[in-house]
C-alpha cells in the first residue's frame, strides 16, 4: 500500500520538547509584539514598582503567548519549519543561523 503523504523525519525528544517550543516562544514574542513592548515600557517606567504598577500589560502579555503556546496548529506550524531547517542543515551543513548572516548583497 502506498502512502501519499510524505514520512516526517524522526524527532528526538530534545527536539519536541526543547527546541520546537523555543522556536514557538521567539515566534510568540514576535506575535505578540505590542504586548511585548507595552510590558517593557512600562516595566522601564516604573523601575521597582514594576511588579504592582505593570500587573495589566503582564497579563495582556500572558495571555497572548498562553494563545500561542496553547494553539495545536502553531504547534504544527513550527515543527515544520523547524523540520525544513534541520533537513537544510543536514544538506548543506551550514547551521540557520549563519545561512542567514552570510547572504550575498548586490552590488
Amino acid at each position: 500500500m502506498e502512502s501519499t503523504k510524505t514520512e516526517e523525519p524522526f524527532l528526538r525528544h530534545v527536539e519536541k520538547d526543547v527546541l520546537i517550543p523555543k522556536l514557538m516562544r521567539e515566534k510568540a514574542k514576535e506575535r505578540c509584539a505590542d504586548q511585548v513592548q507595552a510590558f517593557n515600557h512600562c516595566c522601564k517606567e516604573s523601575g521597582f514598582l514594576m511588579v504592582m504598577k505593570c500587573r495589566e500589560e503582564n497579563a495582556a502579555l500572558k495571555e497572548c503567548l498562553t494563545k500561542h503556546y496553547t494553539d495545536p496548529t502553531f504547534f504544527e506550524e513550527c515543527k515544520q519549519e523547524y523540520i525544513q531547517e534541520k533537513l537544510e542543515f543536514e544538506r548543506t551543513g551550514i547551521p540557520a543561523k549563519n545561512r542567514k548572516e552570510k547572504l550575498p548583497t548586490s552590488m
